[in-house]
């Protein structure tokens, strides 16, 4: 069995077992609150046409998020892993604001950014370029000094064993952040839509709760919890061509 066919088959049967779970969910709580899976799934294809919009916006803002703490994050984090200068200098400072709730900083965002896509984006890639630059530093310090001394007896320079050896040895565990990022994102997505925003499917579902249409609601839950396999999916799919040597032997 191939591997999309075996992940296919994964899926479906998840998907069996949540629904199964849902409706006995519904069944024992008995409330508009929680509709069956039937009627949810009806309402989420009721209402396609009008989440389709909603999907492009959130999608925008949660790929150019993750894009924006990439680039910035994964290069800074590799040159602290492999620079002790570097890292005894900014280090600290990386640590110091890590453990800090970003999210507190979203009315600050606002009466800088204003609300809207600007606001919300900037929330999200300040979450995520911590996650990512961590990840990246620790897997640059962490890589084997033999791989890089064999590296260097060639005569391989800084850049090189940089581009060579530090940046596709690290790649692994960079994804591995990306995928992570994808469920802190599209969680902060829901939060910072419920307020800096009047489009996405985190203000869809809040403006359906709040008009008390629970089908519309887990309409828009259940496109959110689509959103975030699919940008999940991508980056397995990315990985899987990046870094090929790495699973080779999986």
């Amino acid at each position: 069995m191939r591997g999309w066919t075996r992940k296919a088959v994964g899926y479906v049967g998840a998907a069996v077992v949540m629904v199964v779970l849902w409706e006995l969910a519904s069944l024992a709580m008995h409330s508009p609150a929680l509709p069956t899976p039937a009627d949810g799934l009806g309402e989420f294809a009721k209402q396609f046409p009008v989440l389709l919009p909603h999907f492009g916006v959130s999608t925008l803002r949660v790929v150019s998020s993750i894009l924006l703490g990439l680039v910035v994050g994964a290069p800074l984090g590799l040159v602290l892993g492999r620079s002790e200068r570097a890292d005894v200098i900014f280090g600290p400072l990386v640590f110091l604001n890590y453990p800090v709730p970003k999210v507190v900083f979203l009315p600050v965002l606002l009466v800088l950014l204003g609300i809207g896509n600007a606001s919300i984006i900037a929330l999200i890639t300040l979450i995520v370029f911590f996650q990512i630059l961590v990840t990246a530093r620790d897997a640059a310090r962490s890589l084997s000094s033999a791989a890089v001394l064999s590296v260097r007896s060639l005569g391989a320079d800084r850049w090189q064993v940089f581009t060579n050896v530090v940046v596709p040895g690290s790649m692994p565990e960079i994804f591995t952040a990306l995928r992570i990022s994808v469920g802190t994102a599209v969680a902060v997505l829901f939060f910072s839509e419920t307020i800096a925003g009047s489009t996405g499917l985190g203000y869809f579902v809040f403006d359906a709760w709040g008009r008390v249409q629970y089908g519309e609601m887990f309409a828009g839950i259940l496109a959110m919890a689509l959103l975030g396999v699919l940008l999940y999916e991508a980056i397995e799919l990315i990985e899987a061509r990046v870094c090929r040597w790495a699973r080779a032997g999986r």
